[in-house]
């Protein structure tokens, strides 16, 4: 069994900063791609960020610039530092993992989702 835990959304003024985390925990091996994704009222779920077990990162069009996604592959955990916040970043941002579990099998995971609220 695998639970995927994020945190740190809020509300925040345009301009802002929000760092969002995640962690992933239970029978888990290894840990290959880490990724965020959004989902704004009335849209579809979208590809914000997305991290290799080696640090090698893809960036929405977005979040290019403006988003930062890291990982602590020790703690099983990915962050998502957010600059120069807009309206439109508003959605809930939900963690995706693709764990390598005890098993041996390759399995993927969504978190709960975290509301990111950008208002003035």
């Amino acid at each position: 069994q695998v639970e995927v835990v994020e945190s740190g959304g809020g509300l925040v003024h345009p301009g802002g900063s929000l760092r969002l985390s995640c962690v992933a925990f239970g029978s888990i091996l290894n840990i290959a791609n880490m990724g965020w994704y959004r989902q704004a009222p009335g849209k579809q779920r979208e590809l914000v960020a997305i991290i290799t077990r080696g640090g090698i990162t893809t960036y929405a069009d977005s979040a290019k610039g403006r988003f930062t996604i890291s990982r602590d592959n020790a703690k099983n955990t990915v962050f998502l530092q957010m600059n120069s916040l807009k309206p439109e970043d508003t959605a809930v941002y939900y963690c995706n993992v693709d764990i390598i579990s005890r098993a041996g099998t390759l399995e993927n995971y969504w978190g709960q989702g975290t509301q990111a609220t950008v208002s003035s």
